[in-house]
């Protein structure tokens, strides 16, 4: 399962890419950046919060196995 990182957090990676070949030693964002940015980072965390909750309930599933021998 492939998830898509939005258009803002892609462009903020780009950023950051950027100001490392450059070898920058800042990087600004408007304020409709960071609040896009942290939208993003928000949906994630809460995508990563249900996977693990889900994990959790297949984890503390019972299987019940049960074997016979029948005539042997």
């Amino acid at each position: 399962m492939e998830q898509q990182l939005s258009l803002h957090l892609k462009a903020f990676n780009d950023k950051v890419k950027t100001m490392n070949q450059t070898n920058s030693k800042e990087l600004s964002l408007s304020a409709l950046e960071a609040r896009n940015i942290h939208a993003g980072i928000f949906e994630l965390l809460t995508q990563i919060q249900s996977l693990t909750e889900v994990k959790r309930e297949k984890d503390n599933e019972v299987i019940t196995l049960q074997v016979g021998g029948g005539k042997f």
